[in-house]
């Protein structure tokens, strides 16, 4: 699973650590984090990390907060729409939101599913699965 990368943009240092937690207990841990919705643009779009000499990330899939600072999830989903390279990098957007023009733009945006906080690791592994996107290891 170590080329399976997951780009996590979360905010909240709790909900960051439960996520976490989440994947890890499905096998996935190799997941790179993002605070805001500015830092998640400049991995994927702009300058990159600076660690990684200036190479953008291409997550296997994102899991977004929509309620973030600087740029919100709505926005930071319309810039990956937007851009050929990330059109198709399949989002699944966590949130505690259930605003109804949230969920609308979500779906319009083409989000795989809203989920609702805290995370639950077997449940994106399903909707990963169900995209085709994951195989579970045999047991």
């Amino acid at each position: 699973m170590e080329k399976f990368q997951v780009l996590l943009v979360e905010d909240n240092p709790d909900d960051e650590f439960l996520a976490l937690r989440a994947l890890r207990k499905q096998g996935i841990d190799n997941v790179v984090v993002a605070h805001d919705g500015e830092e998640a643009l400049a991995r994927l779009l702009g300058s990159g990390s600076p660690e990684g000499g200036g190479v953008f990330l291409e997550p296997a899939f994102i899991l977004l907060d929509l309620k973030l600072p600087k740029i919100n999830g709505i926005e930071v989903l319309t810039a990956l729409r937007g851009n050929e390279r990330t059109r198709r990098v399949p989002v699944i957007v966590i949130s505690s939101s259930r605003e109804e023009t949230d969920l609308k733009c979500c779906r319009e945006l083409d989000v795989l599913s809203c989920l609702t906080k805290p995370v639950d690791g077997k449940e994106i592994v399903g909707i990963l699965e169900k995209a085709g996107l994951f195989d579970t290891p045999p047991s």
